[in-house]
């Protein structure tokens, strides 16, 4: 039978005080409902349904193409919202609908599989999975006959003071038969200190008619709500030391898996290294024998292979091989440096190539420049590249040598095999194989010193 997913994401999260959807905050670059979409596909779901509310026309754009949703205007519950999503859904009496939150980022695909398992061997109305806690407040909680089978679900508000007791929680994570989940949603009514629809009222009501369920526990930290900013932080802990893990079994080499913060869209090969301080966000890629960290921040960044980066900062830039990149550089949009190349320490660097084997070493700024291969930059140097309305372009060939704090005016070029004298200010292009050296006429006024001291000494006394 063909399984669809319900994912419940139409809550407002009051508890995150953020003007973003609760599902859309994100856990390891991606969005919380994001992951429980994956965990969905992992199971093979043929079709996708999130209910949407509270900033539903943001939720739905951020949604995959290929994923539905419907809107729950009212939130009348839980139960009023699968209502509204089997209904978009069309007919689901030969299908297995699972009903998931958009709010449990850490829920895997492995779980999802153990709940639908519970349909290979005949068909129980309902399958759900459920974790013991130490401290259930809040939750609703599982109840159990003698026999141990599932008799029902109370929310913690409607408890009794006995079933307060219980520490095996409802996580808010079923599969249901469609046929008999069509039939108990329609019986549905709203008779409860909240005036709410209950989706765990299906519960009750298959258990009244007999009808057979399992329960299947997992372990709670994959069924975990995030319901704040704690809660999210959380989260993020132990999905980051989840990416990690996983990579460290493939060979790749983290000093300490506590303390990097990985994308989920970061890819790594085997034998790079990766110290501690290092986020990779976004789409980053890493080669082997790489070398990145400490304390780098990289985003949506290429590093190639044996590349070597420390406390720097790299966006939307590709390292190539053997790249040396700080330390104290920040690589901002559009840089390129090409095999063997090198941006050292305090250099920043925008929309900038730089050649093979080409040197920037320190305390420069290359913006909206090409920069050949072999060519050294002298520290200080910088490409003056804004005049206050637009930007232009610096073009340094091969093999040149830019003296110390040089000031390249642009748009400017420097041909092939060229050279710059240091402190020069270059205004007009520069031919291949000369030099080019702007200064003015050294002078010295003697006496200098006295002069300044005497006026210090006057403006004392006065």
């Amino acid at each position: 039978m063909a399984v669809k997913a319900v994912i419940m994401a139409a809550g407002q999260g009051t508890r995150m005080k953020s003007d973003l959807p609760k599902v859309l905050h994100q856990v390891a670059g991606r969005s919380m409902v994001d992951w429980v979409i994956a965990a969905a596909r992992q199971v093979g779901a043929t079709q996708i349904m999130v209910v949407v509310g509270h900033g539903s026309d943001t939720v739905t754009a951020n949604l995959p193409d290929d994923v539905d949703s419907c809107l729950q205007a009212e939130q009348l519950g839980t139960g009023h919202a699968v209502q509204i999503a089997v209904e978009a859904l069309g007919d689901v009496s030969s299908d297995t609908v699972l009903v998931l939150s958009g709010d449990t980022p850490l829920l895997q695909g492995s779980s999802l599989t153990s709940l639908l398992a519970a349909f290979d061997d005949g068909r129980p109305a309902a399958a759900l999975l459920t974790a013991d806690i130490d401290d259930p407040t809040g939750y609703g909680r599982v109840l159990r006959d003698v026999a141990g089978q599932v008799v029902g679900i109370v929310e913690h508000k409607d408890a009794t003071d006995a079933q307060l007791t219980v520490n095996e929680i409802n996580a808010g994570i079923y599969a249901f038969d469609g046929k008999q989940l069509s039939i108990a949603l329609n019986d549905l009514t709203n008779d409860n200190s909240q005036g709410e629809y209950y989706l765990t009222d299906v519960v009750g009501s298959f258990s009244d008619q007999g009808l057979p369920m399992v329960a299947i526990r997992t372990d709670f930290d994959q069924v975990a709500g995030v319901n704040s900013q704690a809660h999210l932080a959380d989260a993020n802990q132990v999905m980051r030391r989840r990416i990690a893990l996983e990579l460290m079994e493939t060979g790749v080499w983290i000093q300490d898996p506590d303390q990097v913060f990985i994308s989920a869209e970061t890819s790594i090969e085997p034998g790079a290294r990766i110290f501690a301080g290092v986020h990779f966000m976004g789409r980053c890629e890493v080669g082997s024998e790489a070398q990145i960290g400490p304390d780098v921040f990289a985003d949506d960044s290429r590093f190639g292979k044996g590349s070597m980066v420390s406390y720097s900062v790299v966006r939307n830039s590709a390292v190539g091989d053997r790249v040396s990149v700080g330390p104290y550089a920040s690589l901002r949009s559009g840089v390129v440096l090409e095999a063997g190349s090198k941006a050292g320490t305090f250099v920043e660097m925008k929309n900038t190539s730089l050649g093979q084997e080409a040197t920037v070493a320190h305390l420069s700024y290359m913006g909206d420049a090409t920069i050949g291969a072999n060519t050294n930059i002298g520290a200080g140097a910088i490409t003056c590249n804004y005049d206050g309305v637009e930007k232009h372009s610096t073009e340094i060939g091969a093999r040149v040598l830019i003296g110390s704090d040089t000031m390249l005016v642009a748009p400017v070029s420097v041909g092939d095999d060229a050279m710059t004298g240091a402190g020069s200010t270059i205004t007009r292009n520069v031919a291949p194989g000369s030099l080019a050296v702007e200064r003015s006429a050294q002078r010295e006024i003697a006496g200098y010193a006295d002069r300044i001291g005497k006026r210090r000494r006057e403006k004392e006394e006065r």
